[in-house]
């Protein structure tokens, strides 16, 4: 592998991302025939096979699989030396990739606004999606850090908690049950629910909810965005349990309602999570220390 350029790794990298040659292409500013030429001689310097192609499809051979874990660490590595020359140098700057669960999503924007207020140079890439999706984003190292609630047990991480995180029970405004002060939780029983897909935290918390409480909700919808669960809700089509950090503009126009009903609302946290071991570029250390500073009266706003 001596013989390996740093160029191959890029774009094998890319190749291996997007499973095609013809996106790599595109996302790099090069032709077909030049990707296909520098995986070609990759694979001669490796000795192995890198990609199987079957049809128009393409697949990582498992050499590809493996070789593919040490080129994202090699161009990681490069990265971070980069990153951490130009602050020896006293340059400002540096890149960070954030993903963010979707209840995150209605912060996450306004809280990168105000750090870029003191740190004008940081290019950031923000990315939204479920919980699942998040934590293999994190995992595959295709992120630097990743807002969201409690990580998954096995995820082998650095994780620290900054702000509390309330789930609660909503409803439209002309609601009957908007109109009660106190709800147990067995006259929810009847009410159809309207919950995110499998896969997302908020759908998790709300079954461990009802569950050990020996109740079972009757839901009646899955939606895949909490955009579209406040609007299902507001249009009284049902009930939803929703984060409250996403609430602010229902709330204040009265279009919803959260419900007083016992045991709610059902506190989580917020956690900001990095890879075990990953290096602290500049930037991220940056946006790390902010973010546990800053944060918690920051999302005072959205309770």
């Amino acid at each position: 592998m001596r013989n390996a350029t740093i160029r191959q790794f890029q774009i094998f990298s890319m190749a291996a991302k997007h499973l095609s040659f013809a996106r790599a292409a595109e996302q790099l500013h090069l032709t077909h025939a030049a990707i296909s030429l520098q995986i070609k001689q990759l694979e001669e310097v490796s000795g192995a096979k890198l990609f199987d192609r079957i049809g128009k499809k393409v697949f990582l051979t498992e050499a590809g699989e493996t070789l593919l874990v040490h080129a994202r660490k090699i161009l990681e590595l490069l990265n971070d030396a980069n990153e951490s020359l130009m602050a020896l140098k006293g340059l400002k700057g540096g890149r960070i990739t954030i993903a963010v669960t979707s209840n995150a999503e209605y912060f996450a924007p306004g809280l990168l606004a105000e750090f870029r207020q003191l740190q004008a140079d940081v290019r950031i890439r923000l990315l939204v999606d479920n919980r699942e999706e998040v934590t293999r984003l994190l995992v595959a190292n295709e992120v630097d850090l990743v807002i969201m609630g409690r990580p998954p047990a096995d995820l082998d991480a650095e994780a620290v908690s900054f702000s509390p995180h309330p789930l609660v029970i909503v409803a439209g405004a002309g609601h009957p049950l908007a109109k009660r002060e106190h709800l147990s939780i067995e006259e929810l029983a009847g009410e159809m629910m309207i919950v995110r897909e499998s896969g997302s935290g908020t759908r998790l918390a709300m079954e461990t909810f009802f569950r050990e409480r020996g109740l079972e909700p009757r839901i009646d919808m899955e939606m895949g965005s909490n955009e579209a669960i406040k609007q299902a809700v507001v249009a009284g089509l049902g009930i939803g349990f929703i984060s409250q950090h996403i609430l602010g503009l229902e709330l204040s126009t009265g279009r919803l309602a959260i419900l007083n009903v016992e045991g709610t609302p059902v506190m989580r946290r917020w956690f900001l999570v990095r890879q075990k071991g990953k290096n602290l570029s500049p930037a991220l250390g940056a946006f790390w220390d902010f973010v546990v500073k800053f944060a918690p009266d920051y999302l005072k706003r959205y309770s």
